[in-house]
């Protein structure tokens, strides 16, 4: 008769679960509260990305950076974030591993109807407690755009918006670019 080995011993349950989730099958899995979920985003999900991505761009290249959805560890924590997007600054990106929100520049999530409280709440208390600088919500189920800064443990002393969509936000510098919502 085999016994059943006891895993629990020893065994540090953070660094377990980060460890699973970054060789689970698929790239967008994410640990969020200590439950993983796997992404997949839709189509008008993945068009309201772009259009940020686009307007960004140029100023991203000049600052040096890359944009993209690589994984966010929030350590001490039970959270592994996959943002739908996150600038760092390209030395950093080079590194391969998963970056801290206080190593971006600027991170964005676009809602959707299965995420939209978590990324309302729960991702922007947690990106302000990490010290994500930029905080740029969109979303799409109350068509509002909302750029949160200032981090700190208690969450952004700053927040503009929520702004309909249609209505010009100011990423500030390092960005120093107006985003058109209009799109959105």
């Amino acid at each position: 008769m085999t016994t059943a080995h006891d895993y629990s011993e020893g065994i540090d349950p953070e660094r377990a679960l980060k460890y699973a989730i970054q060789h689970h099958s698929g790239d967008r899995t994410e640990i969020v509260e200590g439950v993983i979920t796997n992404v997949t985003p839709s189509w008008d999900h993945e068009r309201a990305a772009k259009l940020v991505r686009r307007q960004i761009q140029d100023r991203v290249d000049a600052l040096g950076c890359v944009e993209g959805s690589g994984h966010l560890d929030l350590p001490l924590s039970s959270n592994w974030y996959v943002p739908d997007i996150a600038v760092v600054p390209d030395r950093l990106a080079r590194v391969g591993a998963a970056l801290l929100p206080d190593q971006t520049l600027l991170i964005v999530e676009v809602t959707s109807k299965s995420n939209a409280e978590t990324d309302r709440v729960v991702k922007r208390k947690r990106y302000a407690e990490y010290g994500a600088p930029l905080y740029l919500l969109v979303d799409r189920m109350q068509e509002t755009v909302t750029l949160f800064a200032g981090p700190g443990r208690l969450g952004y002393t700053t927040v503009d918006g929520p702004h309909p969509f249609g209505t010009p936000v100011r990423l500030p510098e390092p960005f120093g670019i107006d985003l058109d919502t209009s799109g959105l």
